[in-house]
């Protein structure tokens, strides 16, 4: 490639510049052909690296803390089902990176982290072995050197995308800048398993899904993946069958008669009809504990069956667990299924009324909480018919998460977007939502958060702002930490560390350069109506005042079962 990588010299010879021609170049070309975007926090570490990039106009967001780095990766790819790229330094760059690495380890995000490293001809008094503390949390390490910089990264892609996990290219410090040798040959990457579907299998779920009278088909984050929700919407409309999935399959079926997603952020309303199901499909689902309600999703005695090309895990609930890839075993599915000659759908048919479907809160309709304060189910409702519907939905960790899957609809799997749940984690809110909007920027980014959380990732409050063309950034703001106060201070511990004093987050936006109000009463949200009705660029901040004293139905779920 032809590139403004040399520059002249007084005798009219072309000297190469500092960011080519080495390791760090060759990676750096390597992220360029297989990565649509890359996040990072230039450091010593990742300096040539990032200029080589930067330098031919490679796409590239800077984070404010590493931290968000990784979430940022992470978000984009929820946001585009595309293969992700993320660099930060070493050391302090690489375990201020941990936490979000972790949380893209057990959500089983496809990404690739480019890290420096220790020097290969020995450790300085500050390095640390990042390599172990990788593998703790289950991420593997490829390091690259004078002789195989490009392979290698091209196998981390590879990688990442045939073990749907992250991967980490380390580049020694020493080695950032060495000239390249001769190409290494690298030994073949093993061929990923197949587990194609049984015959036996096949027929045995059709006759129980034939035989059944009221059929629920639930699709996890795998029948996005698989890009199976077609063949398996099929599969139950024939049945006559009623929907659920997972909140990364959100709106997969795009069906009226989708009961919305399983396990602790089901309605009420529509709990009640999943429970009377008889047979239960599972599809690309783990079906853990908060899919299942902690084990109350189903009554006992129904029969679950569960299809995953993953191994089984123990599950107390499910009845019959058959290994398989899913798309080949849905295609095959759909080829034995009869239309039903009793549709369940004929019994329950408000399913599909567009009032079972309203946004309002059959929960607890009431404007404020016991304390005066916003009902949070309210508020959330209400936002379901203000913002516009082209939207993506992003979520930092925390008691607050209970709402938003209710009751604020998406157009597509790929728009709601929780980063921080696998790992239990919060503060990751800013720098997930700036991801999206990179990823997505036809679409106005909605970032709900809690006031802890929003604390902790306050760095990259700037972040979002910059990269982000039209957003609004929900607070449901109880001034406390709300998981820890339902959990603990209920049970009699001192809730003095759980309480946080009041931040305005509105008026922190509008001094970075946002628009902003706060929401004491539903009648403030005209204020976010009005804003949005301008069609205006840039960031709206909308600070609500929530209750403390309003529980969400999964934390409520989880308290009764400790």
């Amino acid at each position: 490639m032809t590139t403004a990588s040399t520059q002249d010299q007084p005798n009219g010879e072309a000297a190469m510049l500092p960011d080519e021609g080495h390791v760090s170049a060759a990676v750096a070309d390597a992220v360029a052909e297989r990565a649509g975007h890359l996040f990072g926090l230039m450091g010593n570490g990742n300096a040539h690296l990032i200029s080589r990039l930067t330098r031919r106009g490679f796409p590239f967001t800077s984070a404010r803390h590493e931290s968000a780095t990784v979430a940022m990766a992470d978000a984009y790819h929820r946001a585009t089902g595309g293969v992700a790229a993320a660099t930060t330094t070493y050391g302090a760059g690489f375990t201020n990176a941990y936490t979000t690495l972790a949380e893209a380890r057990i959500a089983r995000i496809p990404l690739v982290l480019v890290v420096g490293d220790a020097p290969a001809g020995g450790s300085r008094n500050f390095d640390i072995d990042q390599v172990k503390a990788a593998e703790a949390v289950g991420v593997r390490t490829l390091v690259a050197g004078p002789g195989n910089a490009a392979a290698i990264t091209h196998r981390a892609f590879d990688l990442a995308v045939q073990t749907v996990q992250p991967v980490i290219v380390a580049i020694p410090y020493d080695l950032a800048t060495a000239p390249l040798t001769e190409p290494e040959v690298l030994e073949p990457l093993p061929a990923k398993a197949v587990w194609p579907p049984q015959e036996s299998d096949l027929e045995r779920v059709a006759a129980l899904l034939a035989a059944a009278e009221r059929p629920v088909v639930i699709a996890g984050r795998g029948v996005v993946l698989a890009d199976a929700a077609s063949p398996l919407r099929e599969i139950g409309d024939r049945l006559g069958a009623l929907f659920m999935t997972s909140v990364m399959a959100i709106n997969a079926f795009g069906s009226q008669w989708d009961l919305g997603v399983a396990g602790g952020f089901t309605r009420r309303h529509r709990l009640e009809v999943a429970r009377q199901a008889d047979v239960v499909l599972v599809v690309g689902a783990s079906m853990n504990i908060f899919q299942t309600r902690y084990g109350t999703l189903f009554p006992e005695g129904t029969r679950i069956i569960r299809v995953d090309n993953e191994p089984d895990e123990e599950h107390p609930i499910v009845v019959d667990y058959i290994r398989s890839d899913i798309r080949p075993f849905v295609e095959g599915l759909l080829g034995r299924v009869e239309p039903a000659t009793s549709a369940w759908r004929e019994r329950v048919p408000e399913v599909a009324g567009e009032e079972f479907r309203s946004s309002s809160p059959t929960e607890d309709p009431v404007e404020f909480g016991p304390d005066g304060r916003l009902n949070p189910r309210a508020v959330v409702a209400a936002l379901e018919g203000i913002l516009p519907a082209e939207r993506s939905v992003v979520m930092d960790g925390g008691h607050f998460i209970g709402w938003a899957p209710m009751y604020l609809s998406v157009p597509d799997p790929h728009a709601m977007i929780l980063v921080g749940t696998a790992f239990q984690s919060i503060g990751m809110g800013f720098g997930s939502a700036a991801g999206v909007s990179v990823a997505r920027p036809e679409r106005v980014t909605v970032l709900v958060s809690g006031d802890g959380g929003g604390l902790m990732g306050l760095a990259d409050f700037e972040t979002f702002l910059r990269v982000t063309r039209r957003g609004v950034v929900i607070v449901l703001n109880d001034s406390a930490y709300g998981a820890e106060l339902h959990q603990y201070a209920a049970k009699g511990l001192h809730n003095a560390a759980m309480l946080i004093d009041e931040v305005d987050f509105a008026a922190v936006g509008r001094a970075l350069g946002a628009k902003g109000a706060k929401a004491r009463s539903l009648a403030d949200l005209a204020e976010l109506k009005a804003w949005l009705a301008t069609g205006d660029d840039g960031v709206f901040v909308l600070d609500v005042a929530i209750s403390q004293q309003v529980v969400a139905e999964f934390m409520a779920e989880s308290v009764a079962r400790k």
